[in-house]
């Protein structure tokens, strides 16, 4: 049995115009899939399909929380994401990726599953750098022993002769 398939929307049947989703993302969702950088989370998913007769819009709006790793200190904190992405689904011959927002599906099926794209939306809306987010008076909230540690590993500023002779080449020219 698909576990996912509470994420799939049965087009056929549905009247062209606006037709509103809404699901929600916890735990269980992310178990899904294999070496996710999110294993925690709540998110609230709400998707807004413009259906047309060849072409369908989806517009999906992720809020909520997820755990996230900090890239500085290493420990797990909740990071709140809100995010809006769109979707175009174009039916065809056959599968196809037109591009990372334009999908063709085959004209057989009568529905599409969003599972995939509402967890790549879910990573999308991360930063690329994760940190603990500061208090009110602009202090980091990372584990106050960590950043003692990482302050005396902190690299000298020594520079490599190599890049010394590099830099005269250039200012010789």
């Amino acid at each position: 049995m698909n576990r996912l398939k509470e994420y799939h929307i049965q087009f056929v049947g549905l009247e062209p115009g606006n037709h509103p989703f809404e699901f929600e993302v916890n735990d269980s969702f992310f178990e899904h899939f294999e070496f996710s950088q999110i294993q925690h989370g709540n998110v609230h998913v709400t998707v807004d399909l413009e259906k047309m007769e060849r072409m369908m819009i989806f517009d999906i709006h992720l809020e909520g929380k997820v755990l996230v790793t900090c890239d500085r200190c290493t420990n797990e904190f909740n990071f709140l994401l809100s995010d809006s992405q769109k979707l175009i689904v174009k039916l065809g011959a056959e599968y196809e990726e037109e591009s990372e927002d334009v999908v063709v599906i085959p004209e057989t099926e009568y529905q599409f599953d969003l599972s995939s794209y509402i967890y790549e939306f879910i990573h999308l809306a991360l930063p690329v750098r994760l940190l603990h987010p500061d208090d009110e008076n602009g202090k980091s909230t990372c584990d106050p022993e960590m950043l003692r540690l990482l302050e005396t590993m902190t690299p000298t500023e020594s520079v490599d002769p190599r890049w010394e002779a590099l830099r005269k080449l250039n200012t010789d020219q």
